[in-house]
């Protein structure tokens, strides 16, 4: 019912995919009653409305950063609308499901592959599977010539869907490039977060977001940097870690590529790797190999560990950084040298290329899944019922 992209167990595991089943609650059975009591000249068909049942609803929240909360429960059944009941009661309406997702969410159809909403916003909030509607009780079918009716209808069906959700993180960075070149050190440096840091490869085992502010108050600029775990050559065929984090980066408006050009080895932490051009076009080619748009993103080339760096290898790559028309820069995640203009470099180039806010109307408004606004029960809240009274 799961796929993850993890690789550990526990509460705390990163699941960038799941599948789930929603049932909207069915709709209570209208009633069939009589009415004949003293002082009451106007008796008769007296049976109340079924409630309708309640919707199943998902909302983004900045509340999650995984979908780990499905992995456990993965069907979800909204409340069924009450049975109507005599005196022209009806039955209360089923409670409306709403399943939190993260922001970056997309929903697909399970059955289609249909994309059916991206979770792009906060609190944005959409009907995926409507409750079934009441049935009628039987004082809808008393007539002049039918005064007795014993005719009652049964509640409808509540929807019944099955839904694939694909996380996809939300950031304006990426950070790209072999294992252990320093994507873990510098998102720490440029940000408050903390991933794990070894001079081993493969460190990270799943994607790290940082939030990064430049600028002096009241004129700073923030923007949100991914760390994606190391790509190898052949990552496509499932080399390493393969390319099932890449998705994460898809979003993202400016890539920002290390490449090690130190000599030491990689027990040390660093690379045996003698040439740091062929190392940015195997990774490159990677990128282009899962999207091609992922390589004609903006990208700046940053030359890693300059305190130790072999200066042909530095002189090469910058080289080629201007033979590319690159934007280059060096610097030491260690020592904090060239951190500063770096991230100037990378908020200037995200706010020239992030995409301009798309108006979708108000967020907190639930939208039915067939993108239709208009026509769908219950409304929101719930209307109220037009007999005399309610049941409890």
């Amino acid at each position: 019912m799961w796929k993850s992209g993890t690789y550990k167990w526990g509460l705390d595991m990163f699941i960038d995919e799941a599948k789930i089943r929603v049932k909207a609650g069915d709709g209570g059975n209208g009633c069939m009653a009589f009415r004949r009591e003293k002082f009451v000249p106007r008796g008769g068909p007296s049976g109340g409305d079924g409630g309708h049942g309640g919707d199943v609803l998902m909302s983004s929240s900045l509340s999650h950063n995984t979908l780990v909360h499905f992995r456990f429960i993965p069907e979800h059944q909204a409340q069924r609308g009450g049975h109507g009941l005599g005196s022209n009661m009806s039955g209360a309406a089923g409670e409306h499901l709403t399943l939190n997702v993260p922001v970056g969410t997309l929903l697909y159809d399970d059955a289609t592959g249909e994309l059916v909403h991206d979770f792009s916003r906060p609190n944005e909030t959409i009907v995926i599977a409507i409750g079934g509607r009441g049935g009628r009780g039987n004082q809808h079918f008393a007539s002049s010539t039918h005064q007795a009716p014993r005719e009652h209808e049964l509640g409808r069906a509540g929807e019944e869907r099955s839904y694939r959700l694909e996380l996809r993180l939300l950031a304006d960075a990426g950070l790209v490039g072999y294992p252990n070149v320093g994507k873990s050190t510098l998102i720490s440096r440029l940000s408050a977060a903390r991933p794990k840091v070894a001079n081993y490869a493969f460190t990270t085992l799943q994607p790290n977001l940082g939030v990064v502010q430049v600028g002096e108050f009241p004129h700073t600029q923030s923007f949100t940097v991914a760390d994606l775990p190391g790509l190898i050559e052949g990552a496509h065929l499932g080399a390493g870690l393969g390319i099932q984090f890449l998705k994460h980066i898809e979003r993202t408006s400016v890539i920002v590529h290390l490449v090690d050009v130190s000599d030491s080895s990689a027990a040390a932490g660093g690379n045996d790797r003698p040439d740091p051009v062929a190392d940015f076009k195997v990774i490159t080619a990677e990128l282009a190999t899962f999207d091609p748009v992922l390589a004609a993103k903006p990208t700046i080339l940053v030359a890693a560990k300059i305190d130790v760096a072999n200066p042909d290898k530095l002189k090469k790559l910058a080289a080629f950084a201007k033979r590319r028309k690159l934007p280059f820069y060096a610097i030491s995640s260690v020592t904090g040298e060239g951190i500063e203009p770096l991230k100037y470099a990378i908020a200037e180039m995200v706010a020239a290329h992030r995409p301009a806010p798309i108006d979708l109307g108000e967020p907190n408004s639930p939208t039915p899944v067939s993108g239709k606004p208009a026509k769908r029960k219950p409304a929101y809240p719930p209307p109220a019922p037009r007999a005399r009274g309610r049941a409890r």
